[in-house]
């Protein structure tokens, strides 16, 4: 596998920000009844006529058989009229717990709704400040305004795209209520301990946004065991997907509880109309239930091949000088939702993305991310201080393609297509 020799470049580059991608899987990509992800990918050039083809940005896995199961269920369900927390809900939320090794989990509508409750269950940060990365999605900023607090925007550090101690304590004020890790592109940060203790020695509450993080492990510790709730999304592109949903993973049952009263309207039981808190309509269906379900047995094994992919570029790339790869700190073992790979600074990244497509049919991920958070003009009167070290990972990476089920030939396109392009931009 991936035999594509990378020739050594001077420190010059380029780039383009695609600004949308394709997913689900084609026909001829996933056609077999039952096949998983690991046989998949091993479908060789030989499969395609030994031609080229197109790489998207991401494809969503789901084997026939798999999505067998799911019609069968969601038919069921309508002969039934079980819509929402039902069975469904009980199980996912059981698996998902199981696959973490977590006490509670708790599933709503959306990634988003997960973070918002997390804040509002953990209590104390109304009017208050909460300590969030730039360079997260703007998703994290707005549960945290929309629990009530006001974000702080702090530093990272480039080597994991995360918080560290140091950016958490220069961003810390007499009104910090809060501090949420993010798990950018799938890694924890090896700081994550250090980040707890930091926070519960200043009486900090800590979330995690695991956003990214489905599987993903630090000391052999899972997303979620790090604070007090780590709020999961089911976007489509992630490395699990419900279609939609979220979910929190807590050990507190007490903080459990609050989360299923919030998600409901805030109603003390689901069959009274009585209101307890300002809750809202927060609840997963039934049907993005069991598709969760179903897509979280694949998890292992997408975790397995994502990383066998990552290898591949790691190894390809270690020959491009200018090109940096985010690495993987000793300890962390992340499910590679992201690949990131730093262009040189002053690089292009539009033109080098465009480049891509046009000459090699190879669509980069989006990217984890282009513009950070005080850069955003929903958030400018939130906006602060100068944060360089954010402002420069946010400037110069791109995303390579990474699917659950990429194919060898598909990768060796993607080093094909990357040496190509920071050739001939180099103009070496």
């Amino acid at each position: 596998m991936t035999n594509v020799r990378l020739a050594r470049k001077p420190q010059d580059a380029a780039g383009v920000f695609w600004d949308h991608f394709m997913s689900g899987t084609a026909p001829d990509r996933v056609r077999r009844s039952g096949q998983g992800a690991a046989e998949q990918a091993q479908r060789s050039r030989v499969d395609h006529g030994g031609a080229g083809v197109g790489v998207n940005a991401a494809r969503i896995v789901f084997p026939e058989a798999d999505r067998a199961e799911i019609a069968a269920a969601v038919t069921g369900m309508l002969g039934t009229g079980a819509l929402t927390l039902g069975p469904y809900t009980r199980q996912f939320e059981d698996a998902f717990a199981a696959a973490h090794d977590a006490t509670n989990a708790v599933a709503v509508a959306s990634g988003t709704a997960a973070l918002e409750i997390s804040l509002r269950a953990v209590g104390g940060i109304d009017g208050r400040d909460v300590i969030v990365p730039a360079n997260t999605f703007y998703a994290t900023a707005a549960a945290i305004l929309r629990a009530g607090g006001r974000p702080v925007f702090a530093d990272i550090d480039a080597a994991t795209f995360a918080l560290s101690p140091e950016s958490i304590t220069a961003a810390i004020t007499p009104e910090t209520a809060a501090v949420v890790l993010v798990h950018v592109a799938g890694l924890i940060t090896p700081h994550a301990d250090e980040i707890r203790l930091l926070c519960e020695q200043r009486g900090i509450a800590l979330v995690e946004d695991a956003a990214h993080a489905h599987g993903s492990t630090y000391d052999g510790r899972y997303a979620g065991s790090f604070s007090a709730a780590a709020a999961f999304s089911f976007y489509p592109t992630k490395v699990v997907t419900a279609g939609e949903g979220g979910m929190i993973l807590t050990t507190s049952g007490d903080l459990a509880d609050e989360a299923r009263i919030y998600r409901d309207q805030g109603k003390g039981s689901f069959a009274t109309n009585h209101h307890v808190r300002l809750g809202y309509a927060w609840r997963l269906s039934e049907q993005n239930a069991v598709t969760g379900l179903v897509h979280l047995r694949r998890l292992d094994e997408f975790i397995t091949r994502r990383r066998e992919v990552a290898a591949s570029y790691d190894k390809a790339l270690a020959g491009l000088d200018g090109l940096e790869v985010l690495g993987e700190p000793a300890g962390c073992r992340s499910n590679i939702y992201k690949y990131i790979v730093l262009l040189p600074p002053g690089a292009d990244r539009a033109r080098f993305k465009r480049e891509l497509a046009a000459r090699h049919d190879v669509r980069l991920a989006g990217e984890v991310y282009d513009t950070p958070l005080h850069h955003q003009p929903v958030l400018a009167d939130y906006a602060g201080r100068a944060l360089p070290v954010a402002e420069d990972m946010c400037e110069r990476h791109v995303c390579l393609p990474v699917h659950s089920d990429m194919r060898d030939d598909e990768v060796d396109q993607v080093l094909t297509a990357v040496a190509d392009v920071y050739d001939a931009l180099s103009g070496v």
